[in-house]
């Protein structure tokens, strides 16, 4: 089914007013079909999501599809993040084999506003593209979750967090998405572990406040609420962990860690090490590189949709 050409160039000039900066601006020009969505408004705040489609040749009336949640420390960060070098080659991967991809806005943990309303908004998001499949041409079956950093912590809590605990827009209360697998970079894995913590911005515990909204001892409920280990266990959907080995921001013992609680519960997670990398996968001379770790998460993504 071909795009209306009408709507794809006003949903093209409504991303040049949201796109933040020109680089930003180029890349999305070479997105030619692509849509801005409102998928919810909270607290007076309306919130979007952009839409990736493949090229018309390869869309099809039910297409696989993933969602992207960007990183930024919980209070930063675009949905446009899903344009740098650690995701762009793996978004350009999946469009070339038919894969919808959806970038979302969400609340950012300032002032009231936490962590687990930033979860809400991603289930939210997740379930509208379900409840809405038919119009966005998607799967309500095939579909998978994606992000780094602050969004790799967000993308688990999306997956496997449960539906119960995270009620949203009232609307989308009744739809409970099935994940068919996770990539999460560079993420935050736990927040009961205080193992992790050592040489990370966690180390002082003073962003647990933006976390939580108040200090980890005050809120050991939704402190492990918000762990994404907490939930592993066979049932869990796949995961692709891919952290550098040089990250100080959120050390690679975060994947790590998850690692050994999948092993002990048996859940379905590996970890792929980009040695010499720092957040972001900063750094010279990685190993795998930027095109080769893009790639791999192409793979396994495409694997299990």
């Amino acid at each position: 089914m071909k795009f209306n050409i009408i709507l794809i160039i006003i949903f093209s000039f409504s991303l040049v007013t949201n796109a933040q900066k020109p680089d930003e601006q180029d890349l999305l020009n070479t997105f030619p079909n692509k849509e801005v969505v409102t998928y919810k408004t909270v607290d007076g705040k309306t919130l979007k999501m952009t839409i990736f489609y493949p090229e018309n040749d390869k869309l099809q009336k039910k297409n696989p599809w993933m969602l992207h949640v960007h990183g930024g420390g919980w209070a930063g960060g675009s949905q446009y993040n899903i344009l740098k070098k650690a995701f762009l080659g793996t978004l350009r991967g999946l469009l070339d084999n038919g894969v919808v991809c959806a970038t979302i806005e969400y609340r950012l943990a300032k002032g009231k506003t936490t962590a687990y309303d930033a979860v809400v908004d991603a289930k939210d998001a997740a379930r509208f593209l379900i409840k809405h499949a038919k119009q966005y041409k998607l799967s309500k079956k095939h579909y998978g979750v994606w992000g780094g950093s602050a969004g790799g912590h967000l993308s688990l809590l999306t997956a496997l967090g449960h539906d119960s605990d995270f009620l949203g827009d009232t609307e989308l209360q009744g739809i409970k998405p099935k994940f068919k697998c996770i990539a999460s970079y560079f993420p935050f894995t736990s927040c009961v572990n205080p193992d992790i913590r050592p040489g990370s911005i966690f180390e002082d515990g003073k962003l647990f406040v933006r976390l939580l909204g108040a200090p980890i001892e005050e809120k050991p409920e939704l402190a492990k609420l918000l762990s994404p280990t907490e939930y592993l266990s066979k049932k869990t959907p796949p995961i692709l962990l891919l952290h550098g080995d040089q990250d100080d921001v959120l050390p690679i013992k975060n994947s790590t860690y998850m690692l050994e609680v999948a092993k002990q519960k048996q859940a379905n997670v590996e970890l792929l090490t980009i040695k010499g990398a720092a957040h972001s996968f900063h750094g010279k001379n990685l190993s795998p590189s930027i095109d080769e770790l893009n790639n791999y998460a192409t793979d396994f993504i495409l694997s299990h949709l």
